[in-house]
């Protein structure tokens, strides 16, 4: 087993660890399943990237994201350190060979997502990996009672045991002591709770806390831009809002953009991109971002809407100030805002009644009769859903969700489909002959070299291979296959970022559609509870805000930070 220090050295250039990262490493490499709470910027991933490292085989980690996989796997890569990404987007034939060089110990991690736990052929093929640990980030998407519960992620036990002897980590920012216990249960091997635990204080003494209670928010939000250098983040609940706010600040003379899931993923990441470099002050975003974003001179994080709890604000106001140096998480909380806080369950949660007509919907848009449907994998857009029935899109997203719950379907995160063509022309046609012999078409010569049954079936083409063998740029290969797409040659669908639902029973008479207590009336008083939490946090005007959000995570500490609003106000 190699040394950890020398592994630190060697491949980060750090000298030491951070708090509480060298006592994780060692309970994991000395076999203990291990549950970490570290705030946001404690470097988890180290904590089972070195173990990966240290350990003979291959570390099996299972993460929410695409992208944030694939942002850990390509950095891992320019530091020399063999991993790999396996998402919906490869083709079988990819996963495959993956998975068997794997076998023979090709790879130091392994990264997936919880929905590829489902797969038989996956399960089959990882037997045959030598699994050194099992990493789960974001662990508390385990927890039922978690604030991102995920039920896909109740598929890790099963894999646990095709690999009794081998530990698991599970990571994630925050935790109360209910929802780490859950996570825990979740996890525990048959022998029973073996997990030892690690906490980091929530305690960030760098990061001054604030509320501001001012009815007119965006003047507050301009005048802490004015008065506070450097880059920021604000958070706003809804997309409309992300754009609407980034334009004010546009006219203001900020240099801002704003970031959400709707975007294309191009597009999102050259926003990124520009607000890492500096490019962008301001990035006005949705909770979709931040997650994995290595930035650590953020000074100010803003949240214009007040969140739904305090696990995700402390998550979101924990991206500022990862440098170390003063900082600054303000919340802006109107009185208007919050007097509606505690009836905001009753927005959240749609009747029963909507959520069967949703369901309805579905099948009626996939064309799923009743008893069918069971497995079935669709490729799925909640906007264009939504477009084409004519319904609020916050109400489907919500109804999906119990819907998610309570067993009927999976939707899954954004994944990458590969281009698919397929020749409509007869292999014996005129028009055919004309284009590879006379008219000299190299682009559907190569085509039909390399991918057999083209003529057929629609199969998955990759357009980098076709450029690097022809010499040419991706982008004439995808402009002649389109132009051959017009012209109805080929049926050309190029690649694409899409998320999927999966059909987890055979579809059922929605007017019969049984939704669990579970799933949805405790659901609901758990939210409500959570949201009794977020509006003692915004409406205590004495206690120190540090301890207002230590006691939630269940810290006793009784040292005020003397730097938030409250403690100023006090002085």
């Amino acid at each position: 087993m190699a040394d950890v220090d020398d592994i630190l050295r060697q491949y980060w250039g750090y000298d030491s660890f951070r708090p509480l990262q060298r006592e994780i490493i060692d309970s994991v490499i000395s076999g203990h399943d291990t549950l970490a709470i570290l705030p946001t910027g404690g470097g988890k991933s180290l904590t089972f990237q070195i173990p990966a490292l240290a350990l003979p085989g291959t570390a099996l980690v299972i993460s929410p994201l695409i992208a944030l996989m694939s942002d850990q796997v390509q950095n891992l890569r320019k530091r020399n350190i063999r991993a790999v990404v396996i998402h919906s987007g490869l083709t079988h034939d990819r996963i495959y060979d993956i998975l068997e060089q794997a076998s023979y110990g090709a790879y130091d991690l392994l990264y997936v997502s919880p929905e590829r736990l489902t797969s038989e052929f996956f399960r089959t093929r990882l037997r045959y990996i030598n699994i050194n640990l099992i990493a789960v980030d974001e662990a508390h998407c385990i927890s039922q009672w978690g604030y991102d519960f995920r039920p896909s992620y109740l598929k890790i036990a099963e894999i646990r045991e095709f690999f009794p002897e081998t530990p698991v980590l599970a990571l994630t920012a925050s935790a109360t002591q209910y929802v780490a216990d859950d996570i825990v249960n979740k996890l525990s091997s048959l022998s029973g709770d073996s997990f030892v635990r690690f906490r980091s204080s929530v305690r960030r003494d760098n990061i001054v806390y604030v509320v501001r209670s001012s009815d007119d928010r965006l003047g507050t939000l301009v005048n802490i831009l004015n008065a506070v250098p450097g880059t920021s983040i604000v958070y706003c609940r809804t997309r409309e809002g992300t754009q609407k706010i980034s334009d004010c600040l546009a006219d203001c003379g900020f240099s801002v953009s704003y970031y959400h899931a709707g975007l294309d993923r191009d597009e999102r990441e050259k926003r990124q991109a520009e607000w890492i470099s500096g490019k962008l002050r301001v990035l006005c975003a949705t909770n979709a971002f931040g997650m994995g974003i290595d930035k650590a001179d953020v000074r100010t994080v803003i949240h214009f809407d007040i969140p739904d709890t305090l696990e995700a604000y402390y998550q979101e106001a924990g991206r500022a100030g990862r440098d170390g140096q003063k900082s600054y998480a303000v919340l802006l909380a109107p009185p208007s805002s919050v007097d509606a806080l505690l009836h905001r369950h009753e927005k959240v949660f749609p009747t029963k009644d909507f959520i069967r007509v949703v369901y309805q919907r579905l099948a009626e848009y996939f064309i799923i009769g009743e008893g069918s449907g069971l497995d079935a994998v669709f490729p799925f857009s909640l906007e264009e859903f939504c477009h084409a029935t004519k319904m609020q899109y916050a109400a489907v997203r919500a109804s999906l969700k119990v819907l998610e719950w309570s067993g009927y379907i999976t939707l899954t995160e954004e994944f990458d489909d590969a281009s698919k063509m397929q020749i409509l022309v007869s292999p014996s046609s005129e028009e055919l002959w004309t284009r590879l012999h006379i008219g000299s078409d190299p682009i559907l010569d190569i085509v039909m070299r390399l991918y057999t049954g083209v003529f057929t079936d629609r199969v998955h083409i990759n357009e980098d291979k076709i450029a690097v063998l022809l010499g040419i740029d991706r982008n004439d290969v995808y402009n002649h296959l389109a132009a051959l797409d017009r012209a109805g040659v080929v049926k050309y669908v190029p690649f694409r970022r899409s998320p999927l639902l999966i059909y987890n029973t055979e579809r059922k008479d929605s007017a019969k559609l049984y939704i669990p207590d579970e799933a949805y009336e405790q659901r609901i008083r758990n939210f409500r509870d959570r949201l009794l939490q977020v509006h003692k946090y915004v409406t205590d005007g004495k206690t120190c805000r540090s301890l207002l959000l230590e006691y939630y995570f269940g810290e006793t500490s009784s040292t005020p930070c003397r730097h938030c609003d409250n403690c100023l106000s006090r002085k």
